[in-house]
């Protein structure tokens, strides 16, 4: 692995477990067995380098979900694995996504930064409006009301029952939070 990809990868890890202000390139240093200079050298500042994982995060979200599309053929089976990606980006309650991650401490970071997390909502709000659309035409989503307000709520109840479960550190509070949703998924 690449410098860089090690890097991001480092922390991609610290901002999912402690947030963006929990962690240093001093850690990152540290924990990928360089000097400090050289991150500056890949990521002058540290706004460089979250613009760089939200957009990397970005791009690998949007490629699941294309292989969502290619692996399923209807909409509920398509929400199932997206909330299963949600539940799993927990990793046992010990991290949150990195959207999550990055809104919860959206003070401390740059125009760019939000852009980024901006065009992850839209993209992400973009697909469940499809996956929506199509879910309430093979009939495997239940009582779908308004397309768009849907993707917007489903979007809401993934980021918000990552925040519960991830401050209870209970998986099962997921799951609490996410039962209206997942009870209209019919899944085949």
């Amino acid at each position: 692995m690449d410098r860089k990809t090690a890097l991001l990868d480092s922390a991609e890890r610290a901002v999912r477990a402690r947030g963006y202000n929990g962690f240093s390139y001093a850690d990152l240093a540290e924990d990928v067995g360089i000097r400090k200079a050289s991150i500056h050298y890949h990521f002058p500042k540290k706004d460089d380098l979250a613009k760089a994982l939200m957009s990397r995060y970005r791009e690998t979200l949007f490629s699941d979900l294309k292989n969502i599309n290619a692996r399923h053929k209807t909409g509920g089976a398509r929400l199932h694995d997206y909330i299963q990606i949600y539940k799993s980006g927990l990793s046992g309650c010990k991290c949150l996504c990195l959207c999550v991650a990055f809104s919860s401490g959206q003070d401390s970071l740059s125009d760019q930064v939000l852009l980024e997390i901006q065009k992850f909502h839209s993209g992400s709000r973009k697909w469940l409006i499809e996956t929506f659309t199509l879910g309430h035409k093979d009939n495997s989503i239940t009582n779908v009301g308004n397309i768009e307000q849907e993707a917007a709520a489903c979007l809401a109840i993934m980021e918000g029952a990552q925040l519960i479960a991830r401050s209870s550190r209970k998986i099962e509070d997921f799951d609490t939070a996410a039962a209206q949703l997942t009870s209209r998924v019919y899944v085949q």
